[in-house]
Order: structure tokens, then C-alpha cells, then sequence
């Protein structure tokens, strides 16, 4: 059985802004109309439990379980909950491959930017399929990160996404899931898969600023830096150069950023 791969975020203060953005409108809007109250629900790799928190809404009275590999986030993803009196919500520590659950014990199976961090992302869906209820759905949304596009052109950001790709592949992840998302369902043994794509984009000034400045923390002061560090792929000086990289993007009046993504619906 697969163990998951290093997780190339980490829980920075940075990542986790980000993290705490994510709604499920802005994340999970091609699952949204396929939910209903009283739908029983699992999260997988909930996070901070911004996500979690919207689907819940939408699938009370019915319950839902939130479940990450790192406990201190599903501690404050529970303090979310209480925060938003939720009560039928449980947060859990629990890894995908892992998962201790009954065979069909939930209607809905959902995963968002989860599949690409892991070691086995197959095995991971057929961990999902087997606690998903006869009729139910297996949901997953990830980037792409060869996809993402921005204006203007910038030398340093292209050496970040060189970057990324290399730390995240030396992690044993996959950067670039969101194409790959059908073809790991169908290898997971669903044959009713409905396969989307959709984007986040960053042009005001202040989802420039934002999205450059946590990237630039992100970039020397997250887990990613100590791992590019660690595998000897970048040096402190040139974390610094991409750094100001970002920063001198989310400065340009006109600037542009993408983010392409990759969804999967898969009827069990």
C-alpha cells in the first residue's frame, strides 16, 4: 500500500491564505448541483475547512466527514465548524490510502487539490471508490501547473514554474494532475466519468497583490523552500531572484495570472 508523498506546501501561514480563500464556489462549483440535503459526505484532504464548511451547508442535515493528514489543521478546520455551528460535521485524521471507513459508507467522495501531492493517486481513487455508496460520487479537482499562464512575460517566474515541477516531482507528486484526472479514474475502475476544466484568474490590484505576495512568501519561506534547498535544486539567492520575481509581477499594472484546472465526476 502506497504511503503519500511529501506534501510540497506545507502549512505556512502563506499556504494556508490561500488555503482559507477556497470556497466551493470558487473550487467545487461543477459538484454543487450535484448535491442535496441530507447527502452523506466525505472530505479528503480538508484542509483549513473553508471547502468542507460550504458543502456541509449545502448537504445538511446530513452528515459529513472531514479528514487530513495533519492534525493541526484538522484542528482548525474543527474550530471552523464550530465557529460556523456545524455540528454535523466530524474532522479526523485519516490518510486516503487508509481510509477507516465502511465499504459504501458515503454518498459523496470529494478531494480537492489533493490527487497531486500523492505518491499514487490511482490507488487513492480506488481507496474513494470503495467508501462511496452504490448511485454516490467520486469528485476531485487539481491544477495543472505547466497550464498556468501570465502576462506580463517574466524570466523569473518561468524559472518558478521550472522550479515547482522539479520540487514537486522530487517529492514523488505529479504537478501537472489536472490532465491526468480521467486517465487515473478510468486506471481506479470507474467507467461513468464526466470529465470539466475550469480556472482561477488574478488581474485586480489586489488579487495581484494578494496571489504575488503569498507566492513570494511561499517561494523562501515555506515548506517548498527548504525542499528545494534540500534537494539541491535552488539556492537561497535564487529563491530571493524569484521572489522578486513575484513581487514585481503583482506590481505590473497590467498583470494577468491563470490557473487551470482539472475536474472529475465519477458515478460509483
Amino acid at each position: 500500500m502506497s504511503s503519500p508523498a511529501v506534501y510540497t506546501h506545507g502549512h505556512h501561514a502563506s499556504v494556508l491564505r490561500s488555503h482559507t480563500w477556497r470556497t466551493a464556489d470558487n473550487s467545487a462549483a461543477y459538484l454543487l448541483p450535484h448535491l442535496r440535503s441530507g447527502m452523506s459526505l466525505l472530505d479528503v484532504g480538508c484542509g483549513p475547512g473553508t471547502i468542507t464548511a460550504d458543502l456541509a451547508a449545502i448537504v445538511a442535515p446530513g452528515p459529513v466527514t472531514a479528514i487530513d493528514t495533519a492534525q493541526d489543521v484538522v484542528a482548525r478546520a474543527g474550530e471552523l465548524m464550530s465557529e460556523r455551528g456545524l455540528a454535523d460535521v466530524r474532522c479526523e485524521v485519516a490518510d486516503v490510502y487508509r481510509l477507516p471507513y465502511a465499504d459504501g459508507s458515503f454518498d459523496v467522495v470529494h478531494a480537492h487539490q489533493v490527487l497531486q501531492h500523492l505518491a499514487d493517486p490511482v490507488e487513492a481513487l480506488a481507496a474513494m471508490r470503495r467508501v462511496c455508496a452504490p448511485g454516490g460520487i467520486v469528485a476531485a479537482r487539481d491544477s495543472d501547473y505547466a497550464t498556468f499562464t501570465w502576462y506580463p512575460s517574466s524570466p523569473g517566474l518561468d524559472e518558478w514554474q521550472e522550479l515547482y515541477h522539479r520540487v514537486a516531482r522530487a517529492n514523488g507528486g505529479e504537478p501537472d494532475a489536472g490532465r491526468r484526472l480521467l486517465s487515473w479514474a478510468r486506471r481506479a475502475g470507474f467507467t461513468d466519468v464526466t470529465a470539466t476544466g475550469s480556472s482561477w484568474c488574478f488581474a485586480t490590484p489586489e488579487e495581484r497583490a494578494w496571489w504575488s505576495g503569498l507566492w513570494a512568501e511561499r517561494v523562501t519561506s515555506s515548506a517548498m523552500a527548504d525542499q528545494a534547498i534540500a534537494h539541491g535544486l535552488a539556492t537561497r539567492a535564487d529563491l530571493e531572484r524569484i521572489a522578486d520575481a513575484w513581487r514585481a509581477w503583482g506590481a505590473a499594472e497590467d498583470g494577468w495570472f491563470a490557473v487551470l484546472h482539472g475536474e472529475i465526476l465519477c458515478r460509483v
